[in-house]
């Protein structure tokens, strides 16, 4: 199985199937099982279902994609259309404004005007009055000539008043254009109003506006826009589909990180919206190019390919060396399933936006990232930023992810969800991994490998300060799993075998596989940390899902706003960060009982074989007494529990050995180590799985 991402993602995730009735009956049995588990922490819920990983198809994942029937499809033209616009609405509300702007600036002139017209008419009455005079005073005294000397300057005296009322009413004019040009009040009037601001910068805001408008109307199932060719590709015809290396963006931009987009196919058959945010805060959708593919011996035609849009994207970034910029850092496909790695790290374990309705009889729903908008980084910046929109039948999402690559990687997320409606089982912060087979559960038929698997482990930090390690199970029916964590301090799927030697593997690499670990933000309240284990035949699956669930769900149309931290890792001591010992191992076998004659001979036992090691264990002397402190629920007995020195490890082995009353139910066990007065090591929990044969 390749490593490469592409092939990642085809992995399927058996959570999404709808279980068959049958199976869902079997599950009642296992849900009366009694918890053993103390105070902070049991695992109480156990449901058993028949169903095999091959009839357990459920939607698309990053690593694995689902049936398509799952995965809803999705018409971008209609979401963008329904999508809020901000600031060009201000922008219009402000243009009737400017408008008015040019009778307002006229009005003062016209009402100088007018002020001036009453003193012009006056005026242009008086000339012409005279000037009538003027001509009629000749005839009158004709016959008088001695006056004519007088009479001259009486006839020259009409015709200057005249010219002065024009020039008096000429500047009048002028002195009203005069004043209006002076006049700083006036002035300030006559010019146009100042242009509308420009638009606001794109924030966490704008989606957090997005998901709660989008809560309130009714869910559109998208619709899907892939030719037919791309729908019916198999997996090899999918990988010949690549995006051109001349063609990533941000190639030029200056920046450590490249931009790369998936293609259409398969199961991946709904587009996503994927825009980028600029310096400034403006934002531009990245178009579709075909051009930008490679499509190997595909035949395409080009029209039908118009405005297709993406099914997700990657972000390159050079994760373990400068001479290679384009590393896969992270992936985003398929519905809200996304993976990360570190330096030295390989695609394993993938994360999710939210998970609903997991492992219930009704089927699991999967939400979506719809959306996607990506800051563009600085040229000397080593973190970036994106937003998501999430969209379900029952719930919407605001995230935002800020992502920093170092030895680790580390992500923050911030999300505040909406739901539309109440749902059964709400995951926050889910993991989805893998795990087939390991030094607890051989293989069912022989393999070269000796493990094979993603994760091994879940570990919780509980709000007390306990910490839990449950080694995982690939069991034969479906198994629920839940454990108290009020306020939990962290949470995740481990990979703590971290020995070539373990998988053998020469293509996979799993002792790569990183850690997920979950540090909430904040107060998360009244909740539980529940693992489902679904039984699969092959490693194609990822069938293991962790994530907390809160005690309440927020009511309809309300928000639920939840903060955390993801590390990425290979350095499981840094997640433990305590004196106390913990689990390097789980063993499990039949037939440990010794004979007079010292041939192991079976007595029906379960015998489980659990070494620790650390901080606690490391100076204290071998002959020092250490106990195990065991429990273990109403279907098992303990029949032996034996501690003592590991000197290859320099820890305590722990021996027990428990018989099964009903092997048709699970059985719950739990142990640490102490020297009689305090807890030595974390807290070993393990489920041994049901073993009944399947029901027909």
């Amino acid at each position: 199985m390749s490593v490469s991402s592409a092939g990642r993602y085809l992995r399927q995730p058996l959570l999404g199937c709808t279980l068959a009735l049958t199976t869902l009956l079997n599950s009642a049995t296992a849900a009366e099982t009694p918890t053993p588990a103390p105070a902070a922490s049991d695992a109480p819920a156990t449901a058993a279902a028949s169903a095999p990983a091959a009839s357990t198809q459920p939607a698309e994942s990053p690593a694995n994609p689902p049936a398509a029937t799952k995965e809803p499809a999705k018409t971008p033209a209609k979401e963008t259309a329904k999508e809020p616009v901000k600031e060009p609405a201000k922008e219009t509300a402000q243009k009737p404004a400017a408008k008015e702007a040019a009778p307002k600036a006229a009005a003062p002139a016209k009402e100088a005007a007018a002020k001036d017209a009453p003193a012009k008419a006056p005026a242009a009455k008086e000339a012409a009055a005279k000037d009538a005079s003027a001509k009629d005073a000749p005839a009158k005294e004709a016959p008088a000539k001695t006056p004519a000397a007088k009479d001259a300057p009486a006839k020259d005296a009409p015709s200057k008043d005249q010219a002065n009322a024009k020039e008096a009413a000429g500047k009048a004019a002028a002195a009203a254009d005069a004043k209006d040009a002076k006049d700083p009040k006036d002035a300030k009037s006559a010019k146009p109003e100042t242009p509308a601001a420009p638009p606001q910068p794109f924030t966490f805001a704008d989606v957090q506006k997005q998901a709660r408008e989008l809560a309130a109307q009714g869910y559109k199932t998208p619709v899907s826009n892939l030719p037919d060719e791309f729908q019916d590709l198999k997996y090899a015809g999918y990988q010949n589909v690549r995006l051109r290396d001349d063609r990533l963006h941000w190639r030029d931009a200056g920046t450590p990180f490249r931009l790369g987009f998936y293609h259409q196919g398969m199961h991946f058959n709904t587009p996503v919206q994927i825009s980028e945010i600029d310096d400034k805060g403006a934002v531009t959708e990245i178009p579709f190019d075909s051009a930008d593919f490679d499509y190997g011996q595909l035949a395409v035609n080009p029209d039908l390919l118009k405005g297709l849009g993406f099914a997700g994207f990657k972000l390159l970034y050079p994760v373990n060396t400068p001479l290679k910029p384009n590393d896969e850092l992270v992936s985003f496909l398929g519905a809200s399933y996304f993976r990360v790695i570190g330096r030295g790290q390989a695609y394993g374990i993938s994360a999710r936006g939210l998970a609903i309705d997991t492992a219930l009889p009704s089927g699991e729903e999967f939400p979506a990232f719809r959306k996607f908008w990506i800051e563009r980084p600085k040229g000397g910046s080593h973190q970036i930023v994106l937003y998501a929109l999430l969209d379900s039948p029952r719930a919407t999402g605001a995230y935002r992810f800020t992502i920093r690559p170092e030895v680790d990687t580390i992500v923050d997320v911030k999300a505040q969800i909406y739901l539309r409606d109440k749902v059964g089982r709400l995951g926050l912060a889910p993991l989805t991994s893998m795990f087939l087979y390991g030094a607890n559960q051989q293989p069912a038929t022989p393999n070269y490998r000796p493990e094979m698997h993603d994760s091994d482990g879940l570990a919780i930090h509980t709000g007390n300060g306990e910490w839990v390690w449950r080694p995982l199970n690939n069991p034969r029916r479906l198994a629920v799993s839940a454990f108290n964590a009020d306020n939990p301090r962290g949470f995740g799927l481990l990979q703590r075998t971290r020995d070539f030697s373990r998988y053998e593997d020469l293509d996979d690499h799993y002792e790569k596989r990183p850690s997920l670990w979950i540090e909430p933000v904040g107060d998360w309240g009244k909740g539980s940390v529940q693992l489902v284990e679904i039984p699969t035949p092959d490693e194609t699956n990822d069938n293991i899902v962790a994530f907390w669930v809160p005690a309440a769900q927020p009511a309809a149309g309300k928000p639920l706003d939840i903060e955390y931290r993801m590390i990425w890792t290979l350095d499981e001591p840094r997640l433990h960060d305590t004196s106390l010992a913990w689990v390097k191992q789980t063993r499990r076998s039949r037939e440990e009982v010794k004979g007079p004659d010292l041939i192991r001979r079976g007595d029906g036992s379960h015998a489980l074989v659990v070494d620790f090691v650390g901080p606690a264990l490391k100076d204290i002397p071998a002959d020092t007494t250490i106990t195990a402190d065991v429990s273990v629920d109403g279907n098992g007995q303990i029949v032996e529990n034996a501690v003592r020195p590991n000197p290859v490890t320099g820890g305590r082995r722990l021996m027990l050995r428990v018989n099964v009353k009903d092997p048709a139910k699970p059985v719950e066990l739990r142990a640490f180590l102490t020297n009689g007065h305090i807890p030595l090591s974390e807290t070993w929990t393990y489920q041994l799985p049901v073993n009944a044969p399947e029901t027909k």
